[in-house]
């Protein structure tokens, strides 16, 4: 993948790092029964709070001046925040031209850079939960010190992989735009048992897994994405199945319990995406729950 063919400079970017993080580290996770929590919390979630039961109520986090004063500085010219600048500029370009020609309008993503943790709309935004999509204040959150975590801890990695999950979080923010999160908060309300609410859970993440591939189809050409790097986000999808995750955190899958969707179903419908390239395939909410 050549990620520097891609546009850049789109905006939308809040670069916070370097401003010293969350005194005492926020959300603690250890050990390694807190290493699989991480790992299952920090792929692709929307609010990080709920999974790991923090309290994103009275963060302790940086002061409003610091991180006024780190968003407002010169553009970066880091690798890490162009490389992300050019997956969110892209994305945001690509779903504003599909929006218009529905004839409605796409307001483009936001992104929040930071180190070790920051405050955001959903709470504590915390390196241990990894990147994810606030509903209420419409942002992704990430530190990138995450793309190291996911060659280490899934001996996976790559750049597509890593754009694979920057897509996912932004089709959070495309389900956002057009009400969908909305009526599967209602659906999960109304729920009449919690595996009822998690078919919800794992409707939407399937659908935001179909809307990275249609971001990666319509960029591929742009962009020279390869086999060789479908494959990578392909083995993302794999391994960060509940599936696995379950398997490796206790030794046996309960299905009732999955948030995200298994492997098998992350592989298919991000594949539905990149092969398709239409958001219209990625329905995942008027299927019966055992065939997605």
């Amino acid at each position: 993948m050549d990620w520097k063919n891609l546009p850049g400079g789109g905006g939308g970017i809040e670069d916070r790092r370097g401003g010293g993080g969350i005194p005492g580290g926020g959300i603690a996770v250890g050990g390694v029964g807190g290493l699989i929590i991480a790992l299952i919390a920090m792929f692709f979630g929307i609010d990080p709070s709920a999974i790991l039961g923090g309290d994103g109520g009275q963060p302790q986090t940086q002061s409003q001046s610091q991180t006024q004063n780190q968003s407002q500085g010169g553009p970066a010219t880091d690798e890490d925040y162009q490389f992300v600048d050019r997956i969110l500029t892209s994305a945001n370009g690509v779903w504003g031209g599909i929006f218009k020609q529905a004839g409605r309008t796409y307001t483009p993503a936001r992104l929040v850079l930071y180190t070790r943790g920051t405050q955001g709309g959903c709470g504590v935004a915390n390196s241990a939960v990894g990147p994810f999509y606030c509903p209420l204040d419409n942002k992704v959150y990430i530190d990138t010190a995450f793309f190291a975590t996911m060659q280490r801890q899934l001996g996976g990695g790559g750049d597509f992989a890593y754009s694979y999950v920057l897509a996912h979080e932004i089709g959070h923010h495309v389900q956002n735009e057009l009400g969908i999160a909305d009526q599967v908060e209602r659906e999960q309300r109304s729920a009449r048992s919690e595996a009822q609410a998690n078919q919800a859970s794992v409707r939407l993440e399937l659908q935001a897994d179909c809307f990275a591939g249609v971001w990666g189809n319509r960029v591929g050409d742009q962009a020279k994405i390869t086999q060789a790097d479908v494959q990578e986000a392909i083995r993302t999808a794999q391994a960060i199945g509940d599936d696995n995750l379950q398997r490796q955190a206790a030794g046996r899958v309960v299905p009732d319990s999955f948030t995200h969707g298994s492997s098998q179903q992350r592989i298919k419908w991000f594949t539905t995406g990149f092969q398709t390239g239409d958001p219209n395939k990625c329905d995942t909410f008027n299927q019966n729950y055992n065939q997605l």
